[in-house]
């Protein structure tokens, strides 16, 4: 885990578990719990960053992630124009960039 308080470490663990409980593996388990505290350290400030810098989770559709992250995506692609696009305009660059 990476420079979790002990309160950060105890989330992630109750987090974890009532996931499991309720049927999810534990491999999804891990992840919602992580990005769970994670989301929580960096609306409190305690990251150096106050959003997101990943492009979201790779088995998730592109129009279930945020603009943020798809943002992300356009630029690891070196997609121009990609601060001015919407949603779906995003979107579609991506798909068009990843099918050349």
């Amino acid at each position: 885990m990476p420079s979790w308080s002990k309160k950060d470490e105890r989330q992630y663990e109750h987090i974890k578990e009532s996931k499991m409980d309720r049927g999810s593996s534990l491999e999804r388990s891990k992840e919602v719990a992580a990005r769970t505290v994670n989301k929580t350290r960096r609306e409190e400030g305690r990251t150096p960053n106050s959003q997101t810098q990943g492009t979201g989770n790779p088995n998730t559709r592109l129009e279930d992630r945020t603009v943020e992250e798809l943002r992300n995506l356009a630029s690891e692609l070196n997609i121009d124009g990609r601060s001015k696009m919407k949603k779906l305009e995003l979107i579609d660059a991506i798909r068009e960039k990843r099918s050349s």
